[in-house]
């Protein structure tokens, strides 16, 4: 059978490397609808080349804009736009199967129309349960969703667990995700004031986005990873421990109840655990490169430095704080983030910004009763961090 599959967030590195991999199987996989924010150009190449059903953008001006270029080229697929838009292709009957790889919160309302219609949702938006938490997997369990993550870390904690997903809690005394150390590993803390976007954005492993590689090199992406481990595996904080691993070739490990130690190894390539999303149960060609056991550097283990990589602590302290604390933690992070992207602060304030923002702004259960009123908690965690970077841009 041929699977219809939406991708949200096409124009980005996994959007790309899912369509690289369906591009393998042709007679297996089928675009059915390709979302993009801001690369409307690269959305009209994918369109002309896939010709999707659907096409989604943000605004009535970049349709309008994309409508006329595919028309032109006679490509027939209707263009819409908006968070809606959004959630109507991400719960679509015909699809089968949802990429959610829109980075940030904004991809939590399309996620959870794909949890709530049931789809095989394939999660590469961390946010969804670093914001969602408990309102996301309510979603997915009530409407039967299979839910495959999609990071590398927790593919790999997946991969090495048992179909039978009641198994796990007797299986699992804790796990172990991996960590490259980014950019800055062995780098002097003293000397991180000075970091410019470009530096952290040169990642020694794995090509990402802008925001994702700073969280990489802040380790903001494996303490998000942690709050997103605790609700994909039903673990409690204890029961998630991080080591930095630089070569990245053991993507995660699971530490079973007797100590036997179980591992998911291959190169560093997101092909793989899209592939796996895609075809699970099955196991089908991803494109990425073969491990090479006798060619491949010594696998090594480190500490991860907490002077080096303070962000990793919030997040255990927003595991155990009020619901919604994570919530909190995710915006006030995007918030810096985009600071220091668009240099209006140093990358050391980006913990800063956090950290004084999970502070001020305290979570109440109203807070989270609902997802309005966690998007709501997220705005004014937002306008918080906002005023922090105006702050120390003075």
């Amino acid at each position: 059978m041929v699977q219809r599959v939406c991708i949200l967030g096409a124009t980005g590195s996994v959007g790309s490397s899912t369509l690289d991999v369906m591009a393998l199987h042709p007679q297996r996989y089928q675009a059915w609808a390709l979302t993009a924010f801001h690369r409307i150009d690269a959305l009209a190449r994918l369109c002309r080349t896939w010709r999707p059903r659907f096409a989604v953008v943000g605004t009535a001006e970049q349709a309008g804009t994309l409508r006329a270029d595919l028309r032109g080229a006679g490509v027939d697929t209707e263009v819409l736009h908006g968070d809606q838009a959004l959630c109507r292709v991400a719960a679509d009957p015909e699809v089968d199967s949802v990429m959610a790889a829109i980075v940030g919160a904004a991809g939590l309302r399309p996620c959870i129309a794909a949890a709530r219609a049931g789809k095989r949702l394939l999660l590469a938006n961390k946010e969804a349960l670093v914001v969602g938490g408990r309102l996301f997997m309510a979603a997915v369990q009530q409407g039967g969703a299979l839910l495959l993550p999609i990071d590398s870390e927790h593919s790999a904690i997946f991969q090495c667990l048992p179909e039978d997903r009641s198994a796990w809690a007797q299986r699992i005394d804790h796990i172990v995700l991996t960590a490259s150390g980014g950019p800055f590993r062995s780098r002097d803390p003293a000397t991180l004031d000075s970091v410019t976007p470009d530096e952290a954005c040169a990642h020694p492993n794995w090509v990402m986005g802008r925001k994702i590689s700073v969280d990489s090199a802040t380790m903001m992406n494996k303490a998000l990873e942690v709050i997103e481990a605790r609700w994909l595996f039903d673990l409690r904080p204890e029961q998630i421990r991080v080591v930095l691993h630089p070569q990245s070739i053991i993507h995660s490990m699971v530490v079973c109840r007797d100590n036997s130690v179980l591992a998911q190894l291959g190169t560093p390539d997101m092909k793989v655990p899209i592939s796996v999303g895609l075809a699970w149960p099955q196991r089908e060609a991803s494109g990425a490169e073969a491990l090479d056991f006798l060619g491949t550097r010594p696998l090594t283990f480190e500490h991860a430095d907490p002077r080096r990589f303070p962000g990793l602590d919030l997040a255990y302290a927003a595991l155990r704080g009020a619901e919604g604390s994570t919530t909190v933690l995710n915006a006030a992070n995007e918030v810096a983030v985009a600071a220091f992207l668009g240099r209006l602060v140093r990358f050391t304030d980006i913990h800063r910004i956090n950290a004084g923002t999970i502070a001020a702004v305290l979570p109440t259960p109203a807070d989270a009763a609902s997802l309005d009123d966690l998007l709501a908690l997220d705005r004014r965690a937002r306008a918080h961090a906002e005023s922090l970077v105006k702050e120390f841009t003075r």
